[in-house]
């Protein structure tokens, strides 16, 4: 085995933030690596069959599905907030939504949310327990509906998100990169979901930690396993996002970019080229710079109805 527990023998699985916080080194290097979209190929279905039904459903956007979709895919899938939390997602879709010209000329009034709102704006772990703790002390119907829609997302993807394997080439590199580092899950996904598609695949002896959405943030993800504990330059965060790559860079970190669409040629070339140079402190630099501009013209600010 490469690696050992935060505590005791085998591989620590999703846990408290208290045991990540206590997370021991047991090599020089760290890597963290999202799950949907940077090792599974899953955003698509997950947001087109899963998220975005519901969204409609839950919301009352049947008389604007057409554009609540776009929006959806929008936000989620093909701009510069990719991958965000899901509740975040959702207030972005929203407005996105509501500006729409299309939407304003049928009279359709767009739910604001703003008690979503404002519980975004003071809650850092942007999961189903914090919610169903705010609802527990305070109750209000609209962030009821909102975890209603989040619980009924999560009974779909179980239900239909199935035999997707990783990328090519990801399997290869994480069984490479445990020779050298200590390797561990930064999603947004909840714990359950990630843990289930790692099981399935026999990833998850690959990692020493799954850290979903219950933890808090990537970044504090990062900051929980690393700070203090490596040397920033022997610190990688590879995604597909780019919440990830603020991750990174808020914790001082390296950052690999899996290009969506180019996800094949992205493991390929981190496979091939990208991890030597990691480790040989050769990654920083013009050559991790190049990656990120490559990335960056993938996922646009402004959404295509607006050019």
């Amino acid at each position: 085995m490469f690696y050992q527990a935060l505590t005791g023998s085998g591989n620590q699985m999703s846990g408290s933030v208290a045991q990540l916080k206590a997370f021991k080194p047991t090599r020089d290097f760290f890597v963290g690596i999202d799950s949907d979209g940077c090792v599974f190929d899953t955003m698509e279905i997950k947001h087109k069959e899963c998220f975005c039904p519901q969204f409609i459903n839950h919301l009352g956007l049947q008389a604007v599905s057409r554009y609540a979709r776009e929006a959806w895919e929008v936000a989620n899938l093909y701009s510069d907030t990719r991958g965000a939390n899901r509740f975040k997602a959702l207030i972005r879709a929203l407005d996105l939504l509501a500006d729409r010209e299309e939407v304003k000329a049928r009279r359709v009034e767009i739910p604001r949310m703003q008690s979503l709102r404002d519980w975004i704006r003071h809650e850092t772990k942007l999961g189903e327990p914090a919610l169903a703790a705010a609802l527990a002390a305070r109750p209000d119907p609209e962030l009821a509906r909102i975890l209603e829609w989040s619980r009924e997302v999560n009974a779909v993807v179980e239900k239909i998100v199935h035999h997707v394997p990783p990328f090519p080439m990801v399997r290869e590199s994480l069984l490479k990169l445990g020779e050298q580092a200590d390797l561990m899950v930064v999603s947004q996904t909840p714990a359950k979901a990630l843990e289930r598609e790692w099981k399935e695949h026999n990833l998850d002896p690959l990692v020493r930690f799954i850290a979903g959405q219950e933890l808090g943030t990537k970044a504090e993800h990062l900051a929980f396993a690393t700070k203090k504990r490596y040397s920033s330059e022997k610190v990688l965060l590879i995604g597909d996002a780019p919440g990830d790559f603020s991750a990174a860079r808020e914790n001082g970190v390296l950052f690999y970019p899996i290009v969506p669409g180019k996800e094949d040629s992205s493991w390929r070339r981190f496979h091939d080229e990208a991890m030597a140079r990691f480790f040989a402190g050769a990654y920083a630099g013009a050559y991790e710079a190049a990656l990120i501009e490559e990335f960056d013209k993938q996922l646009p600010e402004t959404p295509p109805w607006q050019n």
